[in-house]
């Protein structure tokens, strides 16, 4: 990297030779309950007092497909290559309702033949017959949010499942998806490194293509932190991670992405695209988009709230609250925030292909972070040193500004 010149350049307009590969997230903004630790933008179906408040599912999908609609002039001729229905807990959708999203999906866009549909859910909402109905829609990957298998630890999380139920869960999927992932969370609250390793054990008896593995942190705005639980030291955390990396390795799972681990070829193509800095349409209550042209890069956001989202689109036919173009200084710091995640990094040249800035606007921040020892040396890769992924903040920190 130190062969790289140092200097500083005046940004032109952005110029790229070729768009990058395009997906298309859906979020479903909708859970059973909110979990305290959950930033998402999720809301809970349920009083206070447990009772259904429900959602209208016809006129949600009605808004997803208008909203879908009104971004086709910005994609028109691509191929869209994966989907993701997010939330939320998506499996609360009728198999008629997600039936009539994904057809209205594949009647408006060019869907690659193949492509990964995953959907989001929660062992608390899986049924057999429900999810073969989903799978027969083409859902061909399932996420499930398991984060524990233990009853005391699913309790300090507030789940509304219990470690049987999340069990069942898993087979059920297994029997009916292509491929399923398991979310798990260690450093919960009064966890042990032995009651960590006993969840990935459960885990890895499954045998399952891909799992996702996350140190629950207290993000703001959360009840939990307002009312923050007793987690364990940074020193024991530390340990179930090396410890949880240790065991995963020797059941065959390789760690491709700061939280994400999978059998050979058993990757998420959907979230290799955002890390790789591609483009995705985002519709739905909250959803961002990031969208390339030849001569700019943009992005978007749109109404957080449900309600609010579907009266924009009935009365406006348009939910966007922000709608930007990135400026070319900013990009360096969202390519490198997404790409540096990556295990195995990025080939150099991705990214002038994906910002259509010239390598030369990083020399600097390359050159201090190769120093630091948290960027590999390889004049042909951006890529994190293991030290560089244990401290990725710190590195990524480096290209802001």
């Amino acid at each position: 990297m130190n062969s790289l010149p140092n200097f500083n350049l005046v940004l032109n307009p952005v110029s790229l030779t070729a768009l990058p590969p395009l997906a298309l997230y859906i979020h479903f903004p909708w859970c059973e309950k909110k979990c305290p630790y959950c930033d998402f933008n999720s809301h809970q179906i349920k009083d206070s007092k447990g009772n259904a408040n429900g959602f209208d599912e016809q006129r949600y999908i009605n808004a997803l497909i208008a909203d879908l609609e009104t971004e086709l002039p910005n994609i028109w001729g691509r191929q869209v290559h994966s989907i993701f229905i997010g939330g939320g807990t998506p499996s609360l959708l009728s198999p008629a309702g997600m039936d009539q999203l994904l057809s209205a999906i594949r009647a408006r866009i060019n869907l690659e033949p193949d492509a990964e549909i995953t959907m989001e859910a929660n062992p608390g909402s899986v049924e057999a017959e429900k999810f073969a109905a989903f799978a027969k829609c083409g859902i061909n990957r399932v996420s499930l949010g398991i984060q524990s298998f233990q009853d005391e630890q699913l309790k300090a999380l507030g789940r509304i499942h219990n470690g049987a139920e999340a069990k069942r869960a898993v087979q059920i999927a297994l029997d009916h998806f292509k491929s399923v992932n398991l979310d798990l969370m260690y450093g919960l609250p009064n966890q042990t490194i032995d009651s960590a390793k006993a969840d990935i054990e459960t885990a890895l008896s499954f045998n399952t293509p891909h799992l996702s593995l996350y140190n629950l942190t207290l993000e703001p705005n959360t009840y939990f932190a307002n009312f923050p639980p007793k987690l364990p030291s940074e020193e024991v955390i530390d340990a179930m991670f090396d410890q949880n990396l240790d065991l995963l390795n020797k059941a065959g799972y390789q760690r491709y992405e700061v939280s994400a681990y999978a059998k050979k070829d058993q990757e998420c193509k959907h979230n290799l695209n955002y890390w790789r800095f591609g483009d995705y349409i985002g519709i739905g209550a909250g959803a961002h988009g990031k969208i390339s042209y030849p001569n700019k890069i943009t992005r978007q956001v749109r109404e957080r709230h449900p309600e609010t989202y579907m009266q924009a689109m009935e009365t406006k036919g348009n939910a966007l609250i922000e709608s930007r173009d990135i400026e070319a200084k900013d990009l360096p710091f969202e390519f490198m925030l997404n790409t540096l995640r990556l295990s195995d990094g990025v080939d150099t040249n991705t990214f002038s292909e994906r910002t259509g800035l010239p390598l030369s606007v990083i020399s600097k921040g390359l050159n201090e972070a190769c120093k630091k020892g948290l960027l590999d040396e390889n004049p042909s890769k951006l890529k994190a040193t293991d030290q560089g992924l244990r401290y990725l903040n710190n590195l990524q920190e480096i290209f802001l500004g």
